[in-house]
């Protein structure tokens, strides 16, 4: 772990002393339930969802003051990650224990997962260009397809609504700004935005790493977001972008030169919706993701791209019914080149159509759900999953739910055509799609107006796991069975100018043929986090996050760690607002990967300026 610069000793500062106003409640809780649309592909509160879903709003990420996304994520229950480095370094972001290309990916309903490897590199996500996150954990694959057997990761882009500006600086070099334009009326309108974010970091590995170079390994992004709607009649036209390009620098071999990669990570939506006839809701998206990784050290780049079509339809059939049903299409492409002798290394195109479908109904004290998709796919064949889920209403206070769910996920590019290294780590195209089923019952309790509890036990089981473990050369088969476990508690208190929210995860992520612990994942994990307002202007909080053991490459045992941050906002007007944040406040050393460092002690101080 690499010791932070003395800002954090400003960031304490100016956390302790934050004026004292008279006391304001503080404006979220348990009373103002969120609407979520990912997990039935139409809008619905949390409360009513009978899928496990967190939100994260914006108002809690400002009020987080986190630097990147993994932060926010920290706080989530059956939410882990790993992270081979400091800020822009490649992260994998693991739902109740299952693999990082587990977990379907959208911004703005864009599929965002590279081509090639079928996960998505969430160091690239540029913060201060999200407005939402939705996480709903769980299969979803009935309705959105491949890739969502350990669940959904939605992230909506800004929808500014006037200027904005904004600025922070940090400990190892951190400087960021942004600046953006909004203006709407109704539903029509548009948001535009820019960011960079630069870091000059610390070490991405430590003694233990197998290529540690004692340097520097930075960041460089740049990075720009905007949406935009027309009316058309009784429909609207909109369309939405996310462009990020970063420069990370990751460490070589002591005595050779630093290791870069170019990364570009871009996604665009365009979508016409609204309604065809009374209670008949349709909406028509396009959908196109471009992903490029450029690592001239090892004279390798992937370059690959993604377009969609989807016609979703959504049909009121009375007060207590509701259809879903829709049609996708998805075309994919990918090149893996060895810029050494400029020739392709593979290349590959994934082709697949789906139609799905889900029915929603309530009967007095009981809510139902059933979906199921069809996929067929030109490499991998056809694939049917379906779910079923039911509520049932105990009292005012509490509501029992369950859940079964099929989930699968087709071999990506990487994992059928790659070379390997010397021919160790090759692909296969002979594998077949991973298929799972996962099985949920949850408890949902309103202790009081001020006290919400929830608790959920699920089990997973993923039949033909694909891993790089075939014969003497490492090539990729399937294997038999993986199997997770686990349960997830949460509380959630809110009264006056208090809030807090407390979680406790258990899983047992493991391989059934050997009984060997999934990699990187704990199998305990605790969060909490207290905030406090202090008047209109004022708000200070705690977050606690301690992490059992995992496992690691090579046999390694990461070691379980405690992280106490404190967060803190002051608005100095009613335009321009103070953000302070302070990481890791007790400079615990910690692992995420082994060989690999994290951050120290560290501090963040941020200002917007956004006119009210």
């Amino acid at each position: 772990m690499y010791r932070s610069s003395p800002l954090f000793l400003a960031i304490v500062l100016g956390l302790s002393s934050a004026s004292a106003l008279a006391d304001t409640p503080i404006q979220s809780g348990p009373n103002q339930p969120e609407v979520e649309v990912t997990a039935s592909r139409v809008s619905q509160t949390v409360d009513q969802s009978l899928a496990s879903v967190s939100v994260i709003t914006r108002a809690e990420i400002e009020r987080s003051g986190a630097q990147d996304f993994t932060e926010l994520l920290r706080l989530t229950p059956g939410v882990d990650f790993a992270r081979t480095g400091g800020p822009g370094s490649a992260t994998s972001v693991f739902l109740r224990g299952t693999n990082s290309n587990h977990v379907l990916v959208l911004i703005d309903g864009v599929r965002v997962a590279s081509v090639g490897t079928g996960g998505y590199d969430f160091a690239q996500l540029p913060l201060d260009a999200v407005e939402r996150v939705e996480i709903v954990r769980g299969p979803r694959a009935s309705y959105w397809g491949s890739d969502a057997i350990g669940g959904v990761i939605q992230i909506f882009t800004r929808k500014l609504d006037a200027a904005h500006l904004a600025a922070g600086i940090g400990s190892y070099g951190t400087s960021e700004g942004s600046a953006g334009y909004g203006n709407w009326n109704g539903a029509e309108g548009f948001s535009v935005q820019v960011g960079a974010r630069h870091v000059r970091g610390f070490s991405a590995q430590n003694a233990l790493g197998y290529s540690y170079n004692p340097d520097d390994d930075g960041l460089q992004n740049h990075n720009i977001a905007a949406r935009g709607a027309i009316a058309l009649g009784s429909q609207t036209l909109s369309g939405s972008l996310l462009s990020s390009e970063s420069s990370v620098d990751f460490d070589n071999n002591p005595g050779v030169d630093e290791g870069h990669s170019k990364m570009r990570n871009q996604s665009v939506g365009i979508n016409l919706e609204g309604p065809l006839a009374e209670g008949w809701q349709q909406r028509l998206s396009f959908g196109a993701e471009r992903d490029r990784l450029d690592t001239p050290a090892y004279f390798s780049l992937f370059s690959t791209r993604r377009e969609s079509l989807t016609w979703q339809n959504d049909f009121t059939l009375s007060s207590t019914q509701h259809l879903v049903a829709g049609l996708d299409f998805v075309h994919e492409h990918g090149v893996s080149t060895d810029t050494y002798a400029n020739v392709p290394q593979y290349q590959g195109t994934h082709d697949n159509s789906a139609v799905f479908g889900g029915w929603r109904a309530v009967y007095g004290v009981i809510d139902t759900e059933i979906s199921g998709r069809y996929d067929h796919n030109n490499e991998f064949g056809n694939a049917f999953t379906g779910s079923v889920a039911a509520g049932w209403q105990l009292s005012d206070a509490a509501r029992l739910v369950g859940s079964f769910g099929q989930g699968f996920r087709g071999p990506n590019l990487n994992e059928q055509f790659s070379p390997g290294y010397g021919g160790y780590y090759a692909g296969n195209p002979d594998l077949r799609p991973e298929r799972s089923h996962s099985a949920e019952l949850g408890l949902e309790y309103r202790l009081d107006t001020a006290n919400k509890l929830s608790a959920r036990i699920f089990s997973t089981r993923v039949n033909g796991l694909i891993d790089f473990s075939g014969g003497s050369m490492y090539q990729a088969i399937n294997i038999n069975r993986a199997a997770i476990d686990g349960l997830e508690l949460e509380h959630a208190w809110h009264a006056d100018v208090w809030s807090m929210t407390n979680t406790a995860t258990w899983q047992d992520p493991r391989n059934e043929d050997n009984d060997a612990q999934l990699l990187r994942r704990p199998k305990f994990k605790l969060t909490s986090l207290t905030e406090r307002s202090f008047g209109e202007r004022t708000s200070a909080g705690i977050e606690l996050a301690w992490s059992g053991k995992s496992q690691d490459v090579g046999n390694t045992t990461l070691g379980s760690y405690a992280l106490v941050n404190l967060r803190a906002s002051y608005a100095l007007t009613p335009s321009w607002k103070l953000t302070a944040r302070v990481e890791n406040l007790l400079d615990r050393d910690y692992a995420l990967a082994y060989g690999f460092n994290t951050p120290g002690r560290s501090g963040f101080l941020d200002i917007v300026w956004q006119p009210r």
